[in-house]
């Protein structure tokens, strides 16, 4: 299991690297004119409406005067709606596509066509006909590939969410209805707080349960860290209880986050207030990195090399447990 996930760690982060270089790619491919498409299709998006707008785009570049430039935009259209057609529907994490004639650097014209799936989802929106590609959004994926579990919890109900760069998802919620802290005469008093008690404890247990099955995967945390937020003393109750798991324990970001609202709101609210936390995890574990490899290097142990021809060495040979790029 352990091999598996650092296989899939060793995996992400050679897709990292393909995205870097493209766009490093992108960036320095040049146009004549106003015809290189950027173009991106967000998860939900129908792909139809992308191809609707691009019909539409091509009626309005048929008015260009310069006849150079008009047949070059509306060249770089069809060769991105013929292009469209290899796809039925909007990939999982959403679809980006360049395209348009650009300079070589014998200064001849080349048609270009890169389409393909963001390795994570992408929230962005964009159709842009210009002198250069857009990689913007490209850049912002690789801002932060650390994936965030959240548990917002309060007197009305749970919900499990991820937040990973702007993706934010919501993977599980639930209602409850506990009864409020009102008192009743003699013996009914009593039982109604015994009542109450046993419904909080029940609930704190669903909420623990729900917490294992939804942030552990394969014995391990599926999340980088965890943010508990609600706005009573539940979530202290679920992370001070023994039904809370210890392995989701050890990336409990503290302090716990006091929110206003359950729910959806709770949500957005409680991502706002954790994003100094968010920033000092991605700190810490990239100083962790960092330190382990110079520890190597000043113990002189042999167990560390640097640049990319003994780098690749070492990758050819299966001899490397950690690669920093």
């Amino acid at each position: 299991m352990a091999d598996a996930a650092a296989d899939a760690r060793a995996d992400h982060a050679i897709q990292q690297w393909k995205v870097r270089r493209l766009i490093k790619m992108l960036n320095e491919a040049k146009g004549a004119g106003t015809s290189m498409i950027s173009l991106i299709v967000p998860p939900k998006d129908d792909i139809n409406k992308a191809n609707k707008m691009l019909a539409e785009e091509y009626g309005t570049a048929s008015s260009i005067k310069s006849r150079v430039n008009r047949l070059s935009v509306l060249g770089a259209i069809t060769s991105t709606q013929q292009r469209l057609k290899l796809y039925t529907k909007t990939p999982k994490n959403g679809l980006i596509l360049y395209c348009g004639e650009i300079i070589t650097e014998d200064g001849k014209e080349k048609k270009l066509t890169i389409d393909f799936e963001p390795l994570k989802p992408i929230n962005t929106t964009l159709y842009l006909c210009d002198n250069k590609f857009h990689t913007e959004a490209l850049a912002e994926l690789l801002e932060s590939d650390d994936k965030f579990g959240f548990l917002i919890m309060d007197g009305n109900g749970a919900l499990f969410g991820t937040l990973q760069g702007n993706h934010r998802e919501v993977l599980y919620k639930f209602s409850v209805d506990l009864p409020k802290k009102h008192g009743r005469g003699g013996q009914s008093a009593l039982r109604f707080a015994r009542l109450r008690l046993e419904k909080r404890h029940n609930y704190v247990r669903k909420v623990a349960e729900m917490a294992t099955q939804v942030f552990i995967t394969n014995d391990m945390p599926n999340i980088a860290g965890l943010v508990v937020a609600g706005s009573a003393e539940l979530k202290h109750d679920l992370t001070a209880s023994d039904l809370f798991d210890p392995r989701i324990d050890k990336v409990l970001l503290r302090p716990l986050l006091d929110v206003a609202y359950g729910g959806e709101n709770g949500f957005n609210q409680a991502i706002g207030l954790a994003s100094e936390s968010l920033r000092n995890v991605k700190f810490i574990q990239e100083k962790k990195l960092i330190t382990g490899f110079l520890d190597e290097v000043a113990q002189d142990t042999g167990r560390y090399c640097f640049g990319i021809k003994d780098a690749v060495a070492a990758l050819d040979m299966g001899a490397v447990s950690t690669l920093i790029v």
